[in-house]
């Protein structure tokens, strides 16, 4: 560490953390890409579907600078932050400022339930609209719309057809398209068939992209560490 890092009195500063590993990005316009992922612990929410439950609860505390630490031992210079909900924990905003003060490029996926705003410009925020059937679609803060950057992506988890026609409006209406460099939607797996989505939204002729979760293909399901 410089004498600037020693100094900094960021560093001290903690996170209840669930892992930290090096995998490929499974999702998002950054899939496919080597990235270490910084999983902390603790969310608000409680998704029908949710596949990282084991991220509720429990999580070891690291101080910042063993998170630093960590990212720099695993030479990777594509970072996310996840959860849970990374934002719960307000320690995520000085990681993420001292990540992109590292010269990372920090993704920081987060629902679209606590504000985005706090987050430095140089994040990309990947944004997690809730849908009816995740059971938490009233918690969706709208103003956080305001708050995204042209480089930001706004993600829709599908379960039904009913999901499907509550994010077409909330595209349109919102005219996500045009405001951010991605909107995504993608399936939650064993609910609806990727192929009905697909046809939907040719049909309808959404500027969206479709996207299936890599790690479901390559790793066990709920498997930590991937």
């Amino acid at each position: 560490m410089s004498l600037e890092t020693q100094t900094d009195s960021r560093i001290g500063l903690a996170l209840r953390i669930t892992e930290i590993y090096k995998s490929v990005q499974g999702e998002s316009t950054w899939a496919g890409l080597p990235c270490t992922f910084v999983r902390l612990a603790r969310c608000h929410l409680r998704c029908v579907w949710c596949d990282t439950a084991y991220a509720f609860h429990g999580g070891d505390s690291m101080t910042l600078e063993a998170i630093l630490d960590r990212c720099e031992a695993l030479e990777c210079r594509l970072v996310e932050l996840t959860g849970g909900e990374p934002l719960v924990q307000a320690n995520c905003v000085p990681l993420a400022e001292l990540l992109v003060e590292r010269g990372y490029t920090v993704l920081v996926e987060t629902s679209g339930t606590l504000p985005i705003g706090t987050l430095p410009r140089e994040v990309i925020k990947i944004m997690d609209l809730k849908c009816p059937d995740s059971g938490e679609c009233a918690k969706n803060l709208w103003s956080n719309i305001d708050a995204l950057s042209p480089a930001d992506e706004v993600k829709f988890v599908l379960a039904s057809r009913r999901d499907y026609e509550w994010a077409r409006e909330a595209v349109r209406n919102h005219r996500l398209s045009e405001r951010c460099n991605a909107v995504l939607f993608s399936p939650v797996f064993g609910s609806v068939d990727p192929k009905d989505i697909v046809d939907w939204l040719l049909a309808d002729g959404l500027d969206v992209r479709f996207q299936l979760q890599l790690h479901k293909f390559i790793w066990p399901p709920n498997q930590k560490g991937v």
